[in-house]
């Protein structure tokens, strides 16, 4: 079992920028993609950006592209959303998501509130 940790929600002004961290409580393999799903009030939870742990390549929703980075460091254990130019569409509970089927994990989400 692999315990998620995300940090580093808050509330920021539209514009503003904010870095989601994800902890994993083990080393993942490499076959691994991890990733940031958000959920905003009374909407499905959708998928923001996603890195696979081997190769490093990224995929991005088309409504953060050029906005939002995503990074892991293997070393670490950890993943990170870097987010710029947040507007107040982007207000949602975020997730960390790790999976490899058919394990699939999820952290306990954080929350990031951008102000018009």
């Amino acid at each position: 079992q692999v315990q998620l940790v995300e940090s580093g929600g808050g509330l920021v002004q539209t514009g503003g920028s904010l870095r989601l961290s994800c902890t994993a409580s083990t080393r993942l393999y490499s076959s691994y993609i991890m990733g940031w799903y958000r959920q905003a009030p009374g909407k499905e939870r959708e998928f923001v950006a996603a890195i696979r742990q081997g190769t490093g390549r990224t995929y991005y929703a088309d409504s953060v592209k050029g906005r939002f980075t995503i990074s892991r460091d293997r070393s670490e254990n950890t993943m990170t959303l870097q987010m710029n130019s947040l507007i107040p569409d982007d207000t949602a509970v975020y997730y960390c998501n790790a999976v490899y089927r058919p394990n699939d994990y999820w952290g306990q989400g954080t929350q990031v509130t951008v102000s018009s």
